[in-house]
């Protein structure tokens, strides 16, 4: 259970909510690609409830309504501070949103994970990033742990010149920002055209990208299926899906 010390808003449609609390000690997230479930208070309540582990999984006291579940990045943690940063992408009403949009100090949010890490290696030839706003969170952390050894080509949708964020790597950065310019998010083929536009440089690379699913899909099948790579240096992963709320694909 942890309590938001300061929220910082990162553009018009990305907000940074810093958590602290004497729970986040020992909080392990060796990965880039890992991800928290939050279970987010219901309206009106200061702290969501919280399951204990039964015989059969997890159960929640009798009488109470279920907190809604999202999964985030980690974008930051700092074990000397203790602080978890975690990034939201405002957009709609769904729970993530509204509660971040109205966290301040004081408000609590319970924080599950991560349950599992994907571990890269940190020497291949080239990194290729494609991400919409949702996989921003991650690239961003990403870039920051590479080695100045790396290349890395990154590739990130989102809707306009106001919502790019700095990003900072040591890595060799060869990036693209795509605009939407106004089409509704997970309504354009932005990034699958860049993906496909691409020559892509010699050598041995690793894919990560995320995003709407069904776009994610397509780039998924040309990495694989056309472009023949690997398939364990392809990690794609649909974070939501557009017309379908609370969406939770494999991460694979």
């Amino acid at each position: 259970m942890l309590e938001v010390r300061r929220t910082t808003r990162l553009t018009p449609h990305m907000v940074r909510v810093t958590l602290g609390g004497e729970d986040l000690v020992g909080f392990d997230s060796p990965s880039a690609d890992d991800h928290v479930k939050l279970l987010i208070p219901n309206p009106g309540e200061l702290k969501p409830a919280v399951p204990t582990m039964g015989p059969h999984g997890v159960v929640f006291p009798q009488g109470v309504t279920r907190p809604a579940t999202r999964d985030y990045t980690p974008r930051r943690y700092d074990a000397v501070a203790g602080e978890l940063d975690l990034d939201f992408v405002l957009h709609g009403t769904g729970p993530g949103t509204t509660w971040a949009s109205n966290a301040k100090p004081g408000d609590f949010i319970c924080v599950a994970g991560p349950r599992g890490s994907l571990m890269i290696a940190d020497d291949f030839d080239w990194y290729l990033f494609a991400a919409d706003p949702s996989g921003l969170p991650s690239v961003s952390r990403r870039l920051e742990e590479l080695p100045a050894s790396a290349r890395a080509i990154v590739l990130l949708e989102v809707g306009g010149a106001s919502e790019e964020v700095p990003l900072h790597t040591r890595a060799r950065l060869e990036l693209t920002w795509l605009h939407r310019n106004g089409a509704a998010p997970g309504a354009t083929s932005l990034l699958e055209q860049a993906v496909r536009g691409l020559t892509l440089p010699p050598g041995d690379g690793f894919v990560w990208a995320a995003g709407e699913s069904n776009a994610m899909r397509n780039i998924r099948d040309y990495f694989v299926n056309e472009r023949g790579i690997h398939k364990p240096w392809v990690r794609v992963t649909g974070y939501w899906k557009r017309g379908v709320a609370d969406h939770e694909e494999p991460h694979d």
